[in-house]
């Protein structure tokens, strides 16, 4: 299989080098608009590198992994679309419901192939998870609790071009959320502060939030999130049901410390960030997209999937702003 990567920044590089290593990839090409990056990663994986983005469409490839700027997104998957390739692409998919919904159009019409890289899904932590709610092990959920908190802020240029705390961060807990309990979020309320560096307000973003979503059958979940959590890299969750109740995320590289007399002690090395704590979970995503490619699976997550998290994260950006709860039904994009 003849692969085109597209983007080759940290996560570009670290797709590109699981790809480099699978026994189904005979051949990698990247590129990327920084063409000296591109050939450095080419030079040290035995890759080729492609001058521009329209060689990966020219030079028969079987399928296009983006990893490039989150603008250049919908872009990209519509022309992987015409072109009639499959693609797996980093969220989003754009960074509007518009964007979205122009994008996933074109796949629609195409009748291609979009996976999108919502990475926990392959954890097996929250894999585990989604099991034991779906066995009825938990019984009667009533309690969701999904948290994720960055050891340190991204650059400040990122701000303006991210989407939002909400959209960038906690979509990903909006995903999750669905995804392990299979339930949809009808109604959202939720909040953030910018009270940490000037940075965040300068951005018109918040550097912490937190959001309660009302799933269908009643279940209450609330989602938090903050860019500055400097004990380490913490994602977890914990399900409560009138039987059991369970955690994700809880290991002896969880950065947080008991102040219990008889309490664990405080990891020794914490997690430091995304692709420390989830990189098994990330192969294991671009494995999936082989086997769809090869016809050996079913789409494990479609760009509907990464609709339906978006939109959760624009009612909550809606009640943040307007200071009320939000039913999912008052944003564009939902099923018919």
């Amino acid at each position: 299989m003849r692969i085109g990567l597209i983007g080759t920044g940290r996560i570009g590089t670290f797709h590109a080098t699981a790809l480099n290593r699978h026994r189904e990839v005979g051949s990698l090409i990247v590129t990327d608009a920084d063409t000296a990056r591109a050939h450095e990663l080419a030079d040290r994986l035995g890759a080729t590198a492609a001058p521009s983005v329209d060689e990966i469409f020219t030079w028969g490839v079987d399928a296009v992994v983006i990893t490039a700027a989150t603008s250049a997104h919908a872009e990209l998957i519509g022309r992987a679309a015409r072109a009639g390739l499959p693609v797996f692409c980093e969220k989003p998919i754009a960074l509007d419901l518009p964007g979205t919904l122009a994008a996933l159009a074109e796949v629609d019409a195409a009748g291609t192939v979009l996976q999108l890289g919502f990475q926990r899904r392959f954890d097996a932590g929250y894999t585990a998870a989604r099991e034991a709610v779906r066995s009825g092990r938990l019984g009667r959920l009533h309690t969701v609790r999904a948290m994720t908190s960055d050891q340190s802020p991204p650059p400040a240029a990122y701000l303006p071009l991210s989407g939002g705390l909400y959209r960038d961060c906690l979509v990903h807990d909006f995903d999750i959320v669905r995804w392990v309990t299979g339930r949809e979020v009808t109604e959202v309320y939720a909040t953030g502060s910018d009270a940490g560096p000037a940075m965040f307000r300068e951005a018109r973003d918040i550097d912490t939030a937190a959001a309660v979503l009302t799933l269908d059958d009643g279940t209450l979940a609330t989602a938090t999130a903050t860019r500055l959590n400097g004990a380490g890299y913490d994602v977890r969750m914990e399900l409560a049901g009138e039987l059991d109740q369970i955690g994700v995320g809880l290991d002896d590289r969880t950065p947080i410390a008991s102040t219990e007399p008889a309490g664990p002690p405080p990891a020794d090395k914490p997690w430091t960030g995304f692709l420390d704590r989830f990189g098994p979970a990330y192969e294991a995503e671009l494995s999936a997209f082989v086997e769809v490619v090869r016809g050996e699976r079913a789409n494990p997550c479609d760009g509907r999937e990464a609709l339906h998290a978006l939109r959760i994260a624009e009612a909550c950006e809606l009640s943040r702003l307007d200071h009320r709860p939000v039913r999912l039904a008052e944003i564009p994009g939902g099923r018919d």
